[in-house]
């Protein structure tokens, strides 16, 4: 099978939900194949950090079908969850660094997870926080580092393993013009380098951004596919 027909998520009627409430996402069907660099734009409450979270099963299906590299993310054991997280790079936008440890270890833990061995973690850790210019800073507690450092830290964490998939909410939301530019070329650099692919939710995409794309937008709880809408309206004349 060619690499750019390799599903890698796989969405059908998939609707979500919290608890007992009505559904956030409706009737979502979407597919994403290997090496495709994705957007998921649209307002703020539109279910955009929502949909991110149920491609590392933090939240059920209500209805409906969801696969993550072939992996059906319906009644899910732990175990198997823990196995797909293995191969997916999360960035949050609040971080989500173990405060009690280094940036060091922070950086370290999916490869302690994975069973690598000190050495190689040691190497693949100095070797990543060189590349988002933190080396200096590995010994420090994230308290000690700027918002930007923290997500530059959380980056290298999410790139450690060297995942299939990158899963990212807001990467930039809150960062100065460098850390932005740094998480940008990473993710861009992975999926360039690496075919790894990208999902990114965000507000905005970045007007400079040089890298094919695909993008999706919520709103009112539906997902559509901007070029889609685009085909659909150019028919009549018409450009969205």
């Amino acid at each position: 099978m060619l690499l750019e027909e390799q599903i890698v998520i796989s969405a059908k009627n998939m609707s979500l939900s919290y608890v007992d409430g009505d559904p956030i996402i409706k009737n979502a069907s979407f597919q994403v194949r290997r090496g495709e660099f994705v957007f998921i734009t649209g307002p703020s409450g539109s279910g955009k950090s929502t949909l991110l979270k149920s491609l590392y099963g933090d939240i059920k299906l209500k209805e409906g079908e969801l696969l993550v590299t072939n992996t059906a993310l319906t009644n899910l054991k732990e175990s198997v969850l823990m196995t797909l997280r293995q191969h997916i790079g999360i960035v949050f936008q609040d971080y989500k660094l173990i405060k009690e440890w280094t940036i060091e270890k922070n950086v370290m833990l999916p490869l302690l997870i994975a069973g690598y061995s000190r050495r190689v973690c040691e190497a693949q850790v100095d070797k990543l926080l060189a590349h988002v210019d933190l080396l200096h800073r590995k010994g420090k507690f994230p308290v000690e580092l700027s918002g930007g450092e923290q997500q530059r830290a959380a980056m290298a964490r999410a790139l450690a393993h060297n995942p299939m998939m990158i899963l990212a909410d807001e990467p930039t939301g809150n960062l100065d013009r460098y850390s932005s530019n740094v998480i940008w070329d990473l993710l861009i650099g992975a999926n360039k380098q690496l075919q790894t692919t990208v999902v990114v939710v965000t507000h905005d995409i970045p007007s400079a951004i040089n890298v094919k794309y695909t993008h999706y937008t919520l709103n009112g709880g539906v997902v559509m596919n901007e070029q889609d809408r685009y085909n659909n309206n150019n028919q009549n004349g018409k450009r969205v």
